[in-house]
């Protein structure tokens, strides 16, 4: 798998740099996210919880993809500007709010069992 950038683009309102790459898979499988993320947070030299995965496209029968990522300045920025679908399919999670619901205890549960009636 040989990833070569194509563009590069700052966007510095939104913390970020646009990045459109090619994956040449050449009798290899499509390269799974984690992969690509991978290889693009070596190139741009970010760490992978920044790295956002916009597509990926695969051109039939030639083993070629074409993608467009999307590299934050910091997770919080990542957290702040990028859909919750894309950060959840790029391994990227909101740690600080996830113990706050978990947090919360359960009521527990009671039950009533009725008792039958002797007869006599």
């Amino acid at each position: 798998m040989k990833i070569e950038i194509t563009e590069k683009k700052e966007n510095l309102l939104q913390e970020r740099t646009e990045v459109r790459f090619t994956v040449d898979h050449t009798g290899e499988a499509t390269p799974t996210r984690n992969a690509v993320i991978d290889g693009i947070s070596k190139m741009m030299k970010a760490k992978k919880g920044t790295v956002v995965i916009n597509n990926i496209d695969t051109q039939y029968g030639r083993g070629i993809s074409k993608g467009y990522v999307k590299v934050y300045v910091s997770k919080e920025a990542a957290l702040k500007y990028e859909r919750e679908y894309l950060l959840k399919r790029s391994g990227i999670s909101k740690d600080a709010e996830a113990p706050a619901a978990e947090e919360a205890p359960a009521a527990p549960v009671e039950t009533a069992v009725e008792e039958a009636p002797k007869e006599e």
